[in-house]
């Protein structure tokens, strides 16, 4: 998610609390005091009556849009043979949301159940050979959602101009490898499951380089998610912003959990 999104911006967009406010400063001719004083006893609008985004309904979407993850994941789990046309899909729905100017939660979902189903199919593929490894995963990952959340949340990390700058073009080279990988993968180049991951570097599998800088990454690319929605909190984004915000969090777990599983599996397999 960019940290400029227009969308986050208070003065991209009139509110209705502000309309609200504005129209509270007309007093109406004809009202007694009785009347004037009842309308100042009367609480503000907070953000569910004005539709605003905030942390209680984004985190909803976040949850929500994680379920289907995991239901998709379930299905992709059992009928491993999916995982490769619904990556591809995930992968143009991902590009869809991405660009789409206004969120829309079906496309979201729908991210989501096919997201799951290509990281379910892959799960399946990799406990085969390393038995218990996503559950290994899946924990690595909720470490570093969870220790990226408490350092954010306590102010000891916080998204910088060059820092990102720096994650945009380490995440461009990335994606250039990560198709160039696949392409080696699918034309027969390369029939090792994780690619030119396991490829050796000096006696060093070129995963165990890649791996911890992308999990690095994937990080930094939860700390601009928090940093997204934290503008839009406070910029008074309308809620249907959460969705975008949910979308942005979920690739970048799924990320992760990717990058994690393949770290995991390079290391048991070269034991």
């Amino acid at each position: 998610m960019a940290m400029s999104n227009p969308a986050f911006s208070a003065k991209s967009f009139a509110t209705p609390a502000t309309a609200a406010a504005k129209m509270s400063t007309q007093v109406q001719p004809g009202l007694s005091a009785d009347q004037l004083q009842e309308i100042y006893n009367r609480p503000s609008a907070g953000p569910a009556e004005t539709d605003r985004m905030t942390y209680e309904n984004t985190i909803l979407k976040t949850v929500i849009t994680l379920a289907f993850v995991v239901g998709g994941g379930v299905i992709g789990y059992n009928i491993p043979a999916l995982m490769l046309p619904f990556a591809l899909l995930g992968f143009v729905l991902a590009l869809v949301n991405i660009f789409k100017k206004q969120p829309s939660p079906p496309l979201v979902l729908a991210y989501a159940v096919a997201q799951g189903i290509f990281v379910g199919g892959l799960s399946r593929v990799v406990e085969a050979s390393a038995p218990g490894i996503i559950f290994q995963a899946l924990i690595g990952t909720g470490i570093v959602f969870g220790v990226t959340l408490a350092l954010f949340a306590n102010g000891k990390v916080r998204a910088s101009k060059k820092a990102t700058k720096i994650f945009m073009i380490a995440g461009i080279s990335y994606l250039i490898f990560s198709l160039f990988n696949v392409v080696t993968q699918l034309t027969g180049l390369n029939n090792d499951p994780w690619g030119l991951a396991s490829t050796e570097v000096f006696g060093i599998p070129l995963g165990l380089i890649i791996g911890p800088l992308a999990i690095l990454m994937g990080a930094y690319s939860l700390v601009l998610d928090f940093t997204s929605v934290k503008q839009g909190v406070d910029g008074g984004a309308p809620s249907r912003w959460g969705w975008k915000a949910a979308f942005g969090i979920t690739l970048t777990i799924i990320w992760l959990y990717v990058e994690i599983l393949r770290l995991i599996s390079i290391i048991r397999g070269s034991n």
